[in-house]
């Protein structure tokens, strides 16, 4: 198979230091495997107009809070962004075309456009990966403004942050100081890149789950997870002798993972699969 132009492009933006990554780019190639025919110069064109829009208000608000008011006002008010809460799973969520054309997504998706428009208006904005909920941050001094994209740009508190743990996991989860930590720009790719994994998992679109995977593989080739799942993703499509390269790859990676025995199971079904095809 030959490797699509959008890959070897997302491919050469891994391959940068992780602040060297245009992640609004790098997210629009990854839209590229939904949408081959995607023009992503002219989506980066568009951000740029919305920061070089926001630039002109942030001149006159030179403390963080106000230019936190302002990005707000123009992201959320006039512009119309909005969280997804009915059709939350729906896969245009986490493509940032579909995200800037429609005006609403995820968390992640939300705050990756709120990132790259205030990047491009000389703000610096930073992704916070709590458990299960994506919100972004703001440095004002010593102190720092958690907002959360999802919600129309919500100021957060640290205990509004544990009420969202506590939506999520049921109050089964603490706070800890580690989970508002700046998430790095790879980190952010694979995340999405996991959402849409399980999406289309959860749906049987063995296909597009695959694409998310050999994509995630390349944000971190050594995840013996994503070995594993891309191994049960080519037996599900018939490529028994990629499944079992994949599979044993897994095996030596993590010899004693505790499901290896039922791998070592598969194997030998897949093999047998395979040998009939030759």
């Amino acid at each position: 198979m030959t490797e699509s132009t959008s890959r070897r492009q997302f491919r050469d933006i891994l391959s940068r230091p992780d602040a060297a990554v245009d992640l609004a780019e790098a997210s629009l190639l990854i839209a590229c495997e939904e949408y081959p025919e995607l023009d992503v110069p002219a989506y980066l064109t568009r951000l740029e107009a919305m920061g070089s829009a926001l630039r002109e208000r942030l001149a006159d608000e030179p403390r963080p809070e106000r230019a936190v008011m302002a990005l707000n006002r123009y992201l959320f008010q006039e512009e119309g962004f909005h969280g997804n809460a009915e059709e939350y799973y729906d896969p245009r969520n986490s493509y940032l075309n579909e995200v800037l054309d429609r005006r609403m997504g995820i968390p992640i998706s939300l705050s990756t456009v709120y990132m790259e428009v205030a990047r491009r208006a000389g703000l610096r904005v930073e992704g916070v990966g709590m458990p299960g909920h994506f919100i972004v941050r703001v440095r004002a001094g010593p102190h720092a403004i958690l907002i959360d994209p999802f919600y129309a740009g919500a100021l957060l508190s640290e205990t509004d942050c544990q009420q969202r743990l506590d939506r999520i996991f049921g109050g089964r989860l603490k706070m800890e100081a580690s989970m508002l930590a700046p998430c790095g720009r790879k980190d952010i790719l694979e995340r999405t890149l996991r959402n849409l994994k399980t999406i289309y998992f959860k749906q049987g679109d063995h296909p597009r789950a695959l694409g998310a995977v050999e994509l995630l593989l390349t944000v971190n080739p050594d995840s013996a997870e994503d070995v594993r799942d891309r191994g049960v993703l080519y037996a599900a499509l018939d490529c028994y002798g990629l499944a079992v390269r994949d599979l044993e790859a897994f095996l030596t990676l993590v010899p004693r993972a505790p499901e290896a025995s039922e791998v070592r199971d598969q194997l030998v079904d897949l093999r047998r699969r395979a040998a009939r095809l030759n």
